[in-house]
């Protein structure tokens, strides 16, 4: 009777199989799944699984952990889409010694016909030569006049087990359904520390923007920091109707740049260069530059025109009329963007569109070295054509990753990564509190989530300076950023982050005054109160430590004082544990006592144990899992502990 053994909720599996969980190149990716059947039987599991062009499935075998849920790994070791699937059966050897140890245990002798039952049970198996010439002997001596426990002890034997599990008999074999998907990344698509920058505003002056040779010089400073991708906003030529000005006023000056996102103009589109940047060669040169300085450029993709984009006068279908027959502009109300057109995904020409934005536009760029792109406002855009755009461009860029810049329902947000968006933006800028902070890392890290949602954690962007860090100070942009950069694998910060630039445009307002959006900003990175080298010094800490490459492996401790939060990281194998001890308070000196969960960072049975501190490069002995703890927001905010046993 096929089906006696039940494969049931194999993770990870996202939404059943519907979109493909998600891992990186080197991974060694963990399968659980609950096997069982009636009765007192014993089952076995394995792992089958397939990775790009494989022409049959490779195994990896699972074990018993408890409640009939077993767990194994397979190895990943390229980029590209893999298949697996979780197989289980009785395990009709294992079942025979289990009873017949019990037996043995209990003091029962007339064992002949259990002992026979075993030797044919062994005779049967379909195994290679030398393992059938092992199993041989067993049987041999499972018939002999051996004496009972050493028969028994034979038939129990690690060895002999060890073998069979090597050769298993599947007479019942149940395979899991469906065949699971899983997107195998690049470790940029895990782990990276990105930087905002607008060309435009290096080298600029009051008549005038900057250039990309201009910008060039500047990726110095941001390799130095310690940044691995230089993200740049839309590059592209920018339209005048409607432009804006200086603080989103609707009255630009004659030399006011606008806003890059209002994309298009008599000078191009989508696969168009600003001229005030230079050429597509200058941009070719920048990209050059960055990968001399170990710096990948990601690049915006923004689908969305200006009203002089040459798309609304060739492609009229691709927007949507209003009642008057004007096009409509971009909303968020009581927010308007007068100058932006964005694009209707009912357009009767959806295919001429799909086909414009992936063959055209993002094949162009990929072809001038861009493999990184963030999504501007996915969610306002179909799902479905993100679903098929991403599959079309992984067909031939599997190395192509996409940040979804979405701030929005929860629901949606997820659902971008589902469908296949590399990293998302999160909720992180606006969890503050220990609780907050407590609350949503747990979701991100331990639940469903990390099956396909990779998070990447900015304090600011260019449209949001948070009530925290204006009203912080120095204190507050240090201690969002050790959080951001050491809780989540990828982070990243807007230009202007490491001068603590803090004034809103209003009170309750979270716009910067004077942004960026609307004008140039030319800065002076040599204040000597630049947080650069402090910056540099966190994301060297990242690099460093293998535990923080992960989000799987954060793990909260307990400590009396509600303004700090301890986490921890563990490298697989606990070869590299940090703590981190972080005073959520910008204004004042909090103290408390930890209580560590020793088991978690591999020190339950160590003595005393060092707890080296690589921000202040100071040393300390701890000893068990009460210790003191008090930081200063202006002395530093955050101790960021090496544990080691002594």
């Amino acid at each position: 009777m096929k089906g006696r053994v039940q494969v049931q909720q194999v993770r990870p599996s996202v939404d059943c199989g519907r979109y493909a969980a998600k891992a990186i190149a080197g991974d060694d990716v963990v399968v659980g799944a609950d096997v069982f059947r009636e009765g007192h039987d014993k089952v076995a599991a394995a792992i089958r699984y397939r990775g790009p062009d494989d022409a049959g499935w490779h195994e990896s075998p699972m074990r018993l952990d408890v409640n009939d849920r077993f767990y194994g790994a397979f190895p990943v070791d390229r980029v590209g889409a893999w298949r697996y699937q979780v197989v289980g059966w009785t395990d009709h050897y294992a079942s025979w010694v289990d009873g017949l140890v019990k037996k043995h245990a209990a003091g029962r002798t007339d064992l002949d016909v259990d002992l026979e039952e075993g030797a044919r049970l062994l005779e049967r198996r379909n195994s290679p030569r030398p393992a059938k010439a092992a199993l041989a002997e067993t049987v041999a001596l499972l018939r002999s006049d051996a004496p009972l426990s050493d028969k028994v002890a034979a038939a129990a034997a690690p060895g002999l087990l060890a073998l069979l599990a090597r050769h298993p008999e599947r007479t019942d074999a149940t395979v899991g359904k469906p065949e699971l998907p899983l997107w195998v990344d690049r470790e940029a698509a895990r782990f990276s520390a990105w930087y905002e920058m607008f060309p435009r505003s290096e080298g600029a002056t009051a008549t005038r923007g900057g250039t990309f040779s201009e910008a060039a010089k500047r990726l110095p400073a941001i390799a130095e920091m310690g940044f691995d991708v230089v993200y740049l906003p839309p590059i592209h030529p920018i339209g005048r109707t409607h432009r804006k000005g200086p603080n989103n006023t609707l009255t630009p000056g004659e030399h006011d740049p606008g806003v890059p996102w209002a994309i298009g103009s008599a000078d191009g589109g989508h696969t168009a260069v600003h001229p005030d940047l230079g050429t597509i060669d200058d941009f070719d040169e920048f990209v050059a530059e960055a990968g001399r300085h170990d710096l990948e450029v990601a690049l915006d993709f923004a689908i969305q025109c200006s009203p002089d984009h040459p798309w609304v006068s060739e492609h009229p279908e691709w927007f949507k009329k209003r009642a008057d027959g004007s096009i409509q502009f971009a909303e968020n109300p009581p927010k308007q963007y007068q100058d932006i057109y964005p694009i209707d995904f009912d357009t009767a020409d959806i295919d001429g569109l799909r086909a414009e934005l992936s063959k055209s536009v993002l094949d162009f760029w990929i072809g001038h070295g861009v493999k990184i792109f963030r999504v501007d406002n996915p969610h306002t855009k179909a799902i479905p054509f993100w679903e098929w755009l991403i599959a079309a461009i992984r067909l031939e860029h599997p190395d192509v990753l996409f940040l979804a810049e979405a701030f929005t329902r929860p629901k949606m947000m997820q659902t971008l990564g589902k469908v296949g968006f590399s990293q998302s933006y999160t909720y992180f800028a606006w969890r503050n509190t220990k609780a907050e902070l407590t609350e949503y890392l747990t979701e991100l890290a331990h639940t469903d989530m990390a099956d396909y949602y990779r998070p990447n954690f900015w304090p600011n962007t260019p449209d949001i300076l948070t009530e925290f860090l204006q009203t912080g100070g120095r204190p507050a942009f240090k201690l969002r950023l050790v959080l951001a950069a050491l809780l989540s694998p990828s982070y990243g910060i807007y230009s202007g982050y490491e001068l603590a630039e803090n004034v809103a445009v209003r009170p309750g307002s979270e716009e910067y005054l004077d942004s960026e959006k609307y004008q140039h900003r030319p800065r002076n990175w040599d204040d000597p109160g630049s947080l650069a080298p402090w910056i540099a010094r966190v994301n060297r800490i990242r690099r460093t430590h293998t535990a923080f490459r992960r989000l799987t492996n954060l793990w909260f401790h307990s400590i009396d004082n509600d303004a700090l939060l301890a986490f921890s990281k563990v490298a697989p194998g606990r070869t590299d544990a940090v703590l981190v001890v972080v005073n959520l308070d910008a204004h004042s000196a909090q103290a408390g006592e930890t209580w560590l969960d020793l088991w978690q960072l591999g020190l339950e049975h160590a003595g005393p144990f060092e707890a080296h501190d690589l921000l202040a490069d100071t040393t300390y002995v701890w000893n068990g899992p009460a210790n003191y703890v008090r930081l200063h927001p202006h002395v530093e905010p955050a101790h960021v502990l090496r544990l080691r046993a002594l």
